[in-house]
């Protein structure tokens, strides 16, 4: 997703259709998240901030909510934190949601969780150093993170339209990976398994694939390519959660080819995300 979305997220609670590349996205992160978490003997997981650059706000855990681990969330905007509990208490999930307006200070007790959590999100926090100190603090086994693929040839078009004056609440030094290892190295943390995922195969770009190979092919079957009818709305990854499309999770593998196959030195100019999995 491009920047803009730190405008328009509201747009996806009435819409929730997602485009196919943050469909594969999400589906490859669950995948990253069931195999940390079963490593980890999780049962407590905090995700803060929760919104990032993202389609749906709020649904990166609802996989492991499914699970039924206890899923606490963070946010600094209230009328998202409500939107995000509607949409949850929809789904039939249990959900702990907290306002946090700066992220300055986590109020939990030490060592509250057993997983901390991270998704494209840590450029909204007010001070990078003090805010991994408390996620540290309140992390009893291991740290998540995940950050936008700076190297990545998507991310640098995208970045185009960026300038501190016009976007004040992005600190790009914030999603900087050695500056992350560095402070949790500090405090104790060790990097334990990180690397390059949502490696499809197609650029990272601010539109849905299926607008991206309009734009580009126009003459191209697209409802054929993506074994959509013409006459059925695009389908949800919503609808995988709430068991109306089984398949959901199976169709977006189909597209991992790429993801399986391509050698590091690819994947880091053409991968969305870089993620980091630390250990005390």
């Amino acid at each position: 997703m491009a920047i803009p979305i730190i405008n328009d997220w509201e747009k996806f609670f009435s819409n929730p259709y997602e485009g196919l590349g943050s469909s594969y996205e999400r589906i490859f992160l669950n995948d990253l998240l069931f195999q940390t978490v079963n490593n980890y003997n999780v049962h407590k997981v905090l995700e803060s901030p929760t919104f990032g650059f993202t389609g749906i706000s709020g649904i990166n855990l609802l996989n492991l909510a499914d699970l039924g681990l206890d899923i606490t969330l963070e946010d600094n905007e209230l009328h998202r934190l409500k939107l995000i509990e509607k949409l949850w208490n929809k789904l039939g999930y249990k959900v702990n949601l907290v306002y946090n307006p700066e992220f300055i200070k986590l109020d939990y007790p030490d060592k509250a969780f057993d997983m901390s959590f991270s998704f494209s999100a840590l450029w909204f926090v007010s001070d990078l150093a003090n805010f991994l100190k408390e996620l540290s603090r309140v992390t009893a086994q291991v740290i998540f993170i995940s950050v936008p693929n700076r190297d990545g040839i998507g991310f640098k078009l995208q970045m185009k339209d960026y300038s501190p004056e016009k976007y004040p609440q992005i600190k790009l030094s914030y999603i900087d990976p050695s500056s992350i290892i560095y402070i949790l190295k500090k405090i104790n943390w060790n990097l334990v398994d990180s690397g390059y995922f949502d490696c499809p195969p197609w650029p990272d770009i601010g539109m849905t694939k299926e607008e991206l190979l309009k734009k580009w092919f126009p003459q191209l079957p697209i409802t054929k390519i993506f074994k959509e009818k013409p006459d059925e709305e695009p389908s949800s990854i919503l609808d995988y959660y709430s068991g109306k499309d089984s398949d959901f999770a199976q169709r977006m593998h189909r597209y991992q080819w790429l993801e399986k196959t391509a050698p590091i030195s690819f994947k880091k100019i053409w991968a969305h995300h870089y993620y980091m999995i630390f250990a005390p």
